[in-house]
């Protein structure tokens, strides 16, 4: 993620805002996000509205430290120039609560004080040095700043729109810009070709796993979470599968965690790969819990970022739709994803995985999957 879309504000300025209450919601290319805030305070100012755009680290809107801050804050957003030039308001001043406390005792004006704190922050040190300091010119007295205006009226939070009906003849003639998920899968899709993949097949008899998934399935249990337990456990044996290569090229990082992630189709077009964390530790019903629950909120976009961007294998299955068999596209910061319709494809990054390796993976596979009573437990 390098930018994000300003979707809903949940505060106006001078709403209190408390140390991890969600104050914002922002639209990354694959998940609408509530994003907290890390201090408690009141929140002065909005420098990006909604429907704007922000990157990674940019400022968004600026909280006080208490009521009496907000026209710092407020300053700090239009860049401390609100006024015509000839009647500039004062620079804002930054400084501790007890400096601005003791200021006011000893009739000291911050606005005249030199802050040697952290960013030019006035402490009580320095309002005690300036009170023994000799009294400067008396400068004239500023104008008032004006009064902010009324914050806008808040709205609740919208639901996602479902997709509009649109007819061939009127997609003629026209183009039509992708969305933010469509254009991360573009970009990933771009990324992968710089991987040299190959690619292993192997058939596989079903017969023993059809019949467990017809048994648990009304217990609740789901043939994804059962073919990522499968895939999960045959990983166990062969480590590299979920390894990556290094930025460079030059080494391999081995995971930690095995992650299944699998692809989703989104209903307004695009994909998204939720994540199984830790499937090989795991029994099928809480697997098979978890990916209800991934699938609904995914295609509601309130994913956070660790469940769909923290795979180390990736499932595609087409199977559903009588696709007899696929070649998948691997996603950068991965070494396989296995395409399944039982002929399964296996696509594999050639710098961490060799064609024995793969092949080897596959027949261990092929004896979970053919003698499944071990992903009951």
């Amino acid at each position: 993620m390098t930018e994000g879309k300003i979707v809903t504000w949940l505060k106006s300025p001078g709403d209190h805002v408390k140390k991890g209450e969600s104050i914002v919601v922002v639209e990354s290319d694959k998940a609408d996000m509530d994003v907290e805030s890390f201090v408690e305070g009141v929140l002065g100012s909005i420098a990006i509205p909604e429907g704007g755009t922000a990157t990674v680290g940019e400022a968004i809107a600026y909280i006080a430290e208490s009521e009496a801050d907000l026209a710092e804050a407020q300053a700090k957003a239009s860049g401390g120039a609100s006024a015509p030039a000839e009647a500039a308001a004062p620079a804002p001043v930054i400084a501790t609560p007890y400096a601005k406390k003791l200021a006011k005792e000893l009739g000291v004006d911050l606005g005249a004080v030199f802050g040697s704190g952290p960013n030019g922050r006035v402490t009580a040190a320095d309002v005690e040095a300036a009170k023994a300091a000799p009294p400067a010119p008396a400068a004239p007295a500023a104008p008032a700043p004006r009064r902010p205006r009324p914050p806008p009226p808040r709205r609740p939070r919208q639901p996602p729109r479902p997709p509009t009906e649109t007819s061939v003849s009127d997609l003629k003639g026209t183009t039509v810009p992708l969305t933010g998920l469509q254009l991360a899968v573009s970009k990933n899709m771009l990324a992968s070709l710089a991987i040299p993949e190959f690619r292993v097949a192997m058939s596989i008899g079903t017969g023993a796993f059809d019949a467990l998934y017809r048994r648990l399935k009304s217990k609740g249990v789901t043939m994804t979470a059962l073919l990522s337990k499968a895939v999960a456990l045959a990983l166990t044996q062969h480590p590299l599968l979920y390894a990556a290569a290094t930025a460079d090229g030059a080494g391999v990082t081995y995971s930690e965690h095995i992650n299944i992630a699998n692809a989703v189709a989104m209903p307004d077009g695009g994909l998204i790969t939720p994540v199984l964390a830790d499937a090989d530790q795991r029994d099928i019903y809480s697997l098979s819990r978890d990916w209800a629950d991934l699938v609904k909120r995914a295609r509601a976009k309130a994913l956070a970022p660790a469940e769909y961007s923290s795979g180390t294998f990736t499932i595609s299955n087409l199977g559903m739709f009588g696709v007899q068999a696929f070649d998948a596209v691997l996603p950068p910061g991965t070494t396989a994803i296995l395409a399944k319709q039982m002929v399964v494809n296996l696509t594999a990054d050639h710098r961490v995985v060799y064609g024995a390796q793969a092949a080897e993976f596959l027949v261990t596979l092929k004896k979970v999957i053919e003698n499944p009573d071990e992903l009951v437990f």
